[in-house]
């Protein structure tokens, strides 16, 4: 054996040992339609970034960045026909197993939506796996906070991520802003000097890339005649002092009037919005200001209270859903059912139909509630 050749094996053998392996990847939409999807990960150490990805387990094709970074974001371009799409992503070193997504093909779409996962992290979400979705969506409150020890800024969203490291690197996700995903320090009793919340999401619009600004936003499923629309509404009672969490919501601000004009529109059969306050608070909010939007839409859902809860209003539908759904009961005027289990969402969309499903799930992924929505 030649002299250096033992010394040669080892070194080779200890750069494979020191490849990592990374496995806190997710998937999200930085832009308005399902033709590209953003892959998402992180790495202990800076490094270029390349997601190689395919129509089947072989890839083929390569998108990426060669700035060194440890927070990486690469956006890669989804054939329409494709019903799975797989990907791995490199690092330097460090790669990925090959992971895969389902495409946006089909008769049926499923969607997925949950919320309060900051105060439900013991909560076993193995059942959204099971429910084989298209789209994850939130409904806020992703995190308990960014000032936990040890879970300070982006490493509590890293924290969320591992929580269900299956779910999110194998399913696309959508979250909506809750007044935790940007609490910067503890409420206390009376709103203090400094700004609790970081009103612009600093933190949660660097670690998920989603579209338009980020902290609101709209995506569509057009072959399936879907849009949705994510509001920035938590704790609207604290406008105004430094309690205050969310973009303004007065009947004034830049927020109502983009929400007001995208309900308008005719373009999209079913039109669901999201957001993080209490659906009778916001109907009432600024003298009924979003009461009359909301009516055209096909269904308005919140992750505000402790339970899962469906109201009525004008034959519109107002969610609440909820991981923990054994709190406080802060039941809508207008309720129809409502549940203590902990719950999820499941929606359904068939190509062409003329109506769409919304269940309230278990987590054990019993139906407990169902309601079917017409066209708009």
């Amino acid at each position: 054996m030649p002299r250096f050749l033992p010394l040669i094996l080892f070194l080779l053998g200890t750069a494979s040992l020191d490849a990592a392996t990374i496995e806190r990847i997710w998937l999200t939409h930085a832009v308005n339609d399902s033709a590209r999807i953003t892959v998402n990960w992180e790495t202990d150490t800076p490094g270029p970034s390349l997601v190689e990805y395919g129509s089947d387990g072989t890839l083929g094709k390569e998108a990426g960045s060669t700035e060194a970074v440890t927070l990486h974001h690469v956006e890669i371009p989804l054939d329409q026909e494709t019903p799975r799409h797989f990907y791995r992503v490199r690092s330097g070193a460090d790669e990925s197993a090959v992971y895969s997504f389902k495409g946006y093909t089909g008769e049926v779409i499923r969607v997925g939506l949950f919320a309060d996962r900051g105060y439900a992290r013991d909560r076993n979400l193995s059942i959204l796996v099971k429910e084989d979705l298209h789209l994850l969506l939130t409904a806020g409150d992703n995190v308990a906070s960014l000032h936990e020890k040890g879970l300070e800024g982006t490493r509590a969203f890293s924290d969320f991520i591992d929580s269900q490291r299956d779910l999110f690197r194998g399913t696309p996700f959508m979250p909506v802003l809750g007044n935790h995903d940007r609490e910067l320090s503890p409420r206390g009793p009376k709103p203090p000097a400094h700004a609790v919340y970081d009103i612009e999401a600093t933190d949660y619009r660097a670690f998920f890339p989603l579209p338009d600004e980020g902290w609101k936003w709209r995506f569509d499923l057009t072959g399936h005649g879907v849009r949705f629309l994510a509001l920035d509404a938590n704790h609207i009672s604290d406008a105004g002092t430094t309690w205050q969490t969310n973009q303004p919501v007065t009947r004034d601000s830049v927020q109502h009037r983009w929400y007001a004009t995208e309900v308008a529109r005719s373009d999209a059969p079913f039109l669901i919005t999201v957001n993080n306050e209490r659906n009778a608070t916001m109907r009432g909010y600024d003298g009924g200001a979003w009461l009359p939007p909301f009516q055209k839409a096909s269904a308005v859902i919140t992750g505000f209270g402790y339970f899962g809860e469906r109201a009525e209003v004008g034959g519109v539908p107002y969610f609440n859903t909820c991981l923990k759904g054994n709190g406080d009961l802060y039941k809508d005027p207008q309720s129809a059912f409502v549940t203590q289990e902990d719950n999820y969402l499941l929606l359904t969309f068939t190509k062409d139909a003329p109506t769409m499903r919304v269940e309230i799930k278990n987590l054990a992924g019993e139906t407990l509630d169902t309601r079917v929505i017409n066209r708009r």
